[in-house]
């Protein structure tokens, strides 16, 4: 019964990224902005899906964000990761991002993490 419930919640999980992936398209003037979150960290990757590109990415295991902040998993480590992406992207020439939550609901971290880009200048 066990792995029944694991089975149908991986299903259902790939459901919701298909259908938001079937959305999202990002561009190498507009690329996609995915977040990842697991159970001690969180990762953002810049993405252009036209030529299979990863542009610029930043975690909460990088040097620069943790000598900014010590906690890894809060509202404050993702609006200071936020703005870490903020000031890659900008170096890059960047300032249109289309935003891939995933399959997390856009409140918490997920919303100060987009919020924290927005403040440092990114469109979207």
């Amino acid at each position: 019964m066990y792995k029944n419930n694991v089975l149908l919640k991986k299903i259902a999980k790939d459901r919701i990224r298909k259908r938001i992936k079937k959305k999202i398209r990002g561009t190498s003037k507009n690329p996609r902005v995915f977040v990842f979150k697991s159970n001690r960290y969180v990762f953002v990757q810049v993405i252009d899906d036209e030529n299979s590109r990863i542009l610029a990415s930043t975690s909460t295991l990088e040097k620069e964000f943790k000598e900014k902040n010590k906690n890894y998993k809060n509202i404050e480590a993702c609006q200071i990761l936020g703005g870490i992406l903020a000031k890659k992207l900008k170096q890059i020439k960047i300032e249109k991002v289309v935003f891939d939550r995933g399959l997390y609901p856009y409140h918490g971290r997920i919303k100060a993490l987009a919020e924290a880009m927005r403040k440092g200048g990114l469109i979207f």
